[in-house]
């Protein structure tokens, strides 16, 4: 994998399908009885499924399709569905939450993305909620999230119910720009690539827009 996730201009919508339908046929594959003990999955007959932002997604059992149960035609992003197939890939059987919380440049392996994870996610973030700090503590809230005191805003949200995030955003005034930042685990690269760490921030910066109301924000990778 290479730093495409982080390049704007390298975004090709027939390139991205091609790789969703790769992993789809990687995620057949797996030894889905030891994913289901690994991670507690629900499951029926058909189909397991997965919460990721507080949206439950269903995995069918035969094709590997990867749905929204509460819209199963609605198209998938393409960050949605990596990082949801690199989390049954990429976990390390032993894989544990640490508990300590590291920026982006902290991440194991992710030093090299740093300047463009702050150019593309951080500082879109800081723009959209400039001036909507209390937009923003109801979307994490939307998003189950529980209050952290940093910030003007902080609040630790689960991607999954194993992967805890935490946004911390600092509100402009005449002195300083509004700041935004999102923490990771420090161990969140025992369950993630680090590159696909960049697609779990990407949809947590959806999900907020869109439990804001904030139609007019152009969302990073749109």
């Amino acid at each position: 994998m290479r730093n495409s996730f982080l390049d704007k201009e390298e975004k090709n919508t027939d390139n991205y399908k091609m790789l969703c339908e790769k992993w789809r046929e990687i995620y057949r594959d797996l030894d889905h009885d030891a994913l289901e003990r690994q991670f507690g999955l629900e499951c029926d007959e058909e189909a397991r499924y997965v919460t990721y932002f507080h949206e439950k997604y269903r995995l069918d059992k035969k094709s590997g399709m990867l749905t929204l149960v509460s819209d199963p035609d609605q198209e998938l992003g393409f960050h949605t569905v990596m990082t949801i197939y690199h989390l049954f890939y990429y976990s390390k059987p032993e894989a544990r939450v640490k508990g300590e919380f590291v920026p982006f440049r902290q991440v194991k392996r992710a030093a090299p993305f740093d300047g463009a994870f702050r150019r593309n996610i951080l500082e879109p973030l800081a723009k959209a909620f400039d001036g909507k700090a209390e937009e923003l503590r109801r979307a994490c809230v939307a998003l189950g999230g529980e209050a952290v005191s940093q910030g003007d805003v902080g609040y630790r949200v689960s991607a999954f119910d194993c992967m805890p995030l935490m946004v911390v955003f600092w509100d402009g005034d005449e002195e300083f720009p509004a700041q935004a930042n999102i923490l990771f685990d420090a161990d969140i690269t025992d369950f993630l690539h680090e590159e696909t760490v960049v697609c779990a921030a990407t949809d947590l910066f959806r999900r907020l827009v869109e439990e804001a109301g904030l139609s007019d924000v152009r969302r990073p990778f749109a």
